[in-house]
């Protein structure tokens, strides 16, 4: 897929360049760019696409299932997961609301506190009525038997049986580069992780720095980001 976009770019005239950008600055008129291996680029306009990261838990057995049986969306995953026992692993506000959507696919779903508070109120109440157990303390290991989740090992030992782990990563922009030129990531406002703040258009607050897809767009999924 890498290979096919950047032979249309050179269709277009466009040079490719390998190479890591760690740096940005203002070079009279113009920006440059300062590689990892010395060398640097000049260019009258910047546009940022680099995307974004993905950063979970640090619990072991998480990141190596990721993208298996580590998921994080009931509309990208959900189908494919369906009647099966779901933990949803809680990492921020939306944790609930997250637990309520998988539980459209599953009749066994659980929602594992880890480090935040249990819910209360009018969310526990529509939590027990839809029979979602909450586990309250630390995940300490997700454990895996012959190349499948098993559960969850608990901080005080206890394994809570689980097929699927359901969880929301820190989206991270990959924008530190841009820290010379005095754009900075920022906390997205509904908590997901953060961005790079542009008007529609991918403007940034800097005149000749525009970004696009992830970068400015936490929640944009490919056919978007490549608009």
């Amino acid at each position: 897929l890498l290979e096919r976009g950047r032979a249309e770019v050179r269709r277009y005239g466009g040079h490719v360049v390998a190479g890591e950008v760690i740096c940005a600055w203002r070079d009279g008129e113009d920006f440059a760019l300062g590689l990892a291996d010395g060398r640097a680029v000049r260019a009258r306009r910047i546009l940022v696409a680099a995307g974004l990261v993905d950063e979970l838990p640090d619990i072991p057995g998480l990141e190596q299932r990721w993208g298996r049986d580590v998921v994080h969306c009931p509309y990208c995953h959900g189908w494919e997961v369906r009647d099966r026992a779901i933990g949803v692993l809680a990492t921020g506000p939306m944790a609930v609301h997250q637990a309520l959507l998988f539980r459209q696919l599953s009749a066994s779903v659980a929602l594992l506190c880890h480090d935040r508070p249990a819910p209360t109120g009018e969310q526990a109440e529509e939590l027990a009525a839809l029979g979602i157990r909450v586990i309250e303390g630390e995940v300490a290991e997700v454990e895996v038997a012959e190349d499948r989740i098993a559960g969850v090992r608990m901080a005080d030992g206890r394994l809570v049986a689980r097929d699927v782990v359901a969880v929301a990563p820190h989206m991270r922009a990959r924008a530190g580069f841009l820290a010379g030129l005095g754009l900075h990531p920022v906390e997205h406002p509904m908590g997901m992780g953060d961005y790079i703040p542009a008007e529609a258009d991918g403007r940034t607050a800097v005149e000749g720095v525009w970004v696009a897809g992830n970068t400015t767009d936490l929640a944009a999924q490919v056919g978007a980001a490549a608009a």
